[in-house]
């Protein structure tokens, strides 16, 4: 009797032990990474969980809450503020010098210098030069006259007759698609966050492509940018195919029927065909989807005549439609505007005025030119 009775005591203590055991593999096995799904992150098992041997907490990931960009009307009334404050000077410079009892050539001269100096260029000095001479002679030149003045040979110089409008939707149901373009270090990544900023604000729905594979800080940045105002960003492997990337995030937009697919390209200069060839597939590709609805081409107002020298290599790759300047508040040329329009014949449709996220706006010439004279 003796015996079985250890018999049976045997036979429970091995079964308790193969339970256990079965317990302890299935819980190794539901730790592992699922095949072909996303990567998932599993959590070192805490000091108490082990302590308990119970399941840990799944842990709560708080989405991050959602950015409100400023309206376009606020940025406009913060653009004149900057704008006079870092390009004042020019304007007060100009009416000091007109102001003067007897505009001789000598004043003229100096009125001249200072219109070069501020990067106007030098066939539109000499026009509005030209300009100013003949009417405060007919006109004379009392205060008053000169600021008035003044002002309608800037407004006219800086030109109201350009269509500054940003082609942001498409047609017959297909999203607008705007090719951001420009050289490293414009500030071309940061440009396409911030017009995103700019649509969300206006209840518009957009998709951004970071098709600048090559910069794995370009991608990372952009999506940064997407993620605070709830915008999907189509990103790609780091030195992937761009045109691959634009293609995808064009095809979401058309898919999910959004307003606006905004495109992030790569802008090295290093090789004129290599960029060439670039561009040119990313276009074609992207307009097998939906037509590009405006090409913009990001400028550093502070690099003057090499600024100038980048424009005119990228609209000869693209039918660049609108020109964004960056960092106008940072320099006392505001004339860049004038000559950048005149160069390509296109006009500047936004101007960046600082580091902050909203610190961009539409360019308004008469604001600009108000801004100017103080």
């Amino acid at each position: 009797m003796g015996d079985w009775l250890y018999l049976i005591i045997g036979i429970a203590v091995v079964g308790v032990l193969t339970l256990a055991g079965l317990l302890t593999s299935g819980r190794r096995r539901g730790a592992t990474l699922p095949k072909g799904g996303a990567d998932v992150i599993v959590a070192p098992p805490t000091e108490s969980d082990t302590a308990t041997d119970a399941p840990p907490e799944p842990a709560v990931v708080e989405a991050p809450a959602l950015e409100k960009p400023e309206s376009t009307a606020s940025r406009l009334v913060r653009l004149r503020q900057r704008l006079s404050r870092s390009q004042g000077g020019l304007g007060q410079g100009l009416l000091a010098l007109l102001s003067r009892d007897r505009l001789d050539e000598d004043t003229w001269e100096a009125i001249e210098d200072t219109l070069l100096t501020a990067d106007i260029g030098v066939a539109p000095t000499q026009a509005l030069v030209e300009k100013l001479r003949t009417r405060l002679r007919v006109e004379g030149n009392q205060a008053a006259d000169i600021r008035a003045v003044l002002r309608e040979e800037l407004i006219d110089l800086v030109g109201t007759d350009m269509d500054r409008r940003l082609q942001v939707t498409g047609t017959d149901g297909n999203p607008g698609v705007v090719l951001v373009v420009g050289v490293n270090g414009a500030g071309k990544t940061t440009t396409v966050g911030k017009i995103a900023r700019i649509l969300v604000s206006e209840d518009l729905t957009v998709t951004l492509g970071a098709a600048d594979t090559f910069r794995a800080a370009a991608v990372d940045q952009l999506a940064t940018w997407g993620e605070r105002v709830g915008v999907e960003v189509v990103r790609g492997p780091e030195g992937g195919d761009p045109a691959s990337v634009a293609f995808e995030a064009v095809k979401l937009g058309v898919d999910n029927r959004v307003d606006t697919v905004l495109v992030d390209t790569a802008g090295r200069l290093q090789n004129k065909a290599g960029l060439m060839d670039e561009l040119g597939k990313i276009k074609r590709v992207i307009e097998k989807q939906a037509p590009v609805t405006e090409v913009l081409l990001v400028l550093d107002a502070t690099t003057g005549q090499n600024g100038l020298i980048q424009a005119r290599v990228f609209s000869e790759i693209v039918d660049v439609t609108g020109i964004v300047l960056t960092k106008l508040d940072g320099s006392a040329k505001g004339g860049i505007v004038v000559q950048v329009q005149r160069e390509l014949g296109v006009p500047v449709k936004l101007v960046g005025l600082g580091e902050g996220p909203d610190d961009m706006a539409p360019f308004d010439a008469t604001a600009f030119v108000d801004a100017l004279l103080g």
